[in-house]
């Protein structure tokens, strides 16, 4: 297989994959990946959303508005709070706490991230914030899409977790 079709064959498995993954994945050098990646993407064969200290990589028929998302659920403390989110529908901000098992300043921080992506919202129920995804439907499409095994994986760890407890 030549290098290019090993590099669009990672990504097309790996939606959302970083730089550094690929290389892993395919052995390349860094320079070397890095003049594929960028004829890849002159040519429109690869989506590349740079961010600050991050580089992703998507197949080009993926939606923009889909990117965050998928984003948020290769990361694991976002995967978490929104795998909570799917199965209980609603959440307080300490019920996440528990149930990601991370602490305040992190859900806090990743809540903030999900909410700028437009992922989630809050409304006071009962004088107290809870939040839930916005858009269910989309958010399940994406991962049987992307990404089916990520939420039973997130699910499991924390059940696992929870019974060793």
């Amino acid at each position: 297989m030549d290098r290019v079709t090993q590099i669009i064959s990672v990504i097309e498995k790996n939606p959302g994959i970083k730089f550094r993954e690929i290389m892993r994945e395919t052995g390349m050098k860094n320079g070397v990946l890095g003049y594929y990646a960028d004829k890849l993407e002159r040519d429109g064969a690869v989506k590349i959303d740079r961010s600050p200290g991050q580089t992703r990589f998507y197949p080009p028929g993926i939606a923009d508005d889909d990117i965050s998302l998928i984003k948020n659920l290769r990361q694991e403390t976002p995967r978490q709070i929104l795998a909570s989110l799917l199965h209980h529908k609603t959440l307080s901000f300490s019920e996440l706490v528990l149930k990601t098992q991370k602490s305040p300043a992190t859900v806090s921080l990743y809540l903030a991230q999900i909410a700028r992506d437009n992922l989630i919202e809050s409304k006071l129920v009962d004088f107290k914030k809870r939040y839930h995804v916005k858009d269910v439907e989309k958010l399940q499409k994406i991962i049987d899409k992307y990404h089916p095994g990520l939420i039973e994986r997130s699910a499991d760890h924390l059940a696992d977790t929870f019974s060793s407890l």
